[in-house]
């Protein structure tokens, strides 16, 4: 009768431990997920505002189509990404970044257009947008690195292929995004 106590208890506790793994990963998966809608959210406020942007800059800079089509190709581009995918849409949404980018460089070599209350109204929303998106992308980052941690060490890691864990990419301003922007006009 002891036996059968003592290996009952083993048995409660292995499913206990399980379901408690299980239960890890799951929290963990829907904590990346709700980050990621945060940032979805901003992502989203952002391409709202890009069409506008481009047109102000468009009257101002004529010459300068190939950067603007560059900006709507790169927007258009990351709004086709399914918002659950959520690594393809990190590598896109850094393109986008950078051809942003692009065009603030543009507000500061005509400055007749640095001067427009709707070319500086749009860039200060979109300054906003993007300190959001920071916040946003920090919490994302420690949601991801949580999972990621747990589904690569032990006892997340023996269970992991059971369990359906998914690794997912931190969300990083790519090199490219982080050198400055160079124009020539020459």
């Amino acid at each position: 009768m002891t036996f059968l106590l003592i290996f009952l208890g083993i048995i409660l506790f292995l499913v206990v431990f399980i379901v408690g793994i299980f239960n890890r990963f799951a929290k963990n998966r829907n904590l990346v997920k709700d980050a990621w809608s945060n940032i979805d959210v901003a992502l989203k406020r952002r391409y709202d505002l890009i069409p506008n942007l481009v047109e102000t800059v468009k009257g101002y800079a004529k010459h300068e189509k190939s950067t603007l089509e560059d900006v709507i190709k790169a927007r258009n581009s990351a709004m086709q990404v399914p918002s659950d995918d959520i690594n393809a849409k990190i590598k896109a949404e850094n393109q986008l970044q950078q051809s942003l980018r692009s065009i603030f460089a543009l507000g500061e070599a005509y400055p007749d257009l640095k001067a427009n209350t709707n070319f500086l109204d749009l860039q200060e929303k979109l300054n906003l947008i993007e300190e959001n998106l920071e916040r946003s992308r920090r919490y994302y980052n420690g949601s991801v690195r949580e999972n990621n941690t747990y589904g690569e060490s032990i006892p997340g890691a023996l269970f992991a292929g059971m369990f359906n864990y998914q690794h997912f990419n931190f969300f990083e301003a790519e090199e490219a995004a982080r050198s400055n922007v160079k124009v020539d006009f020459s």
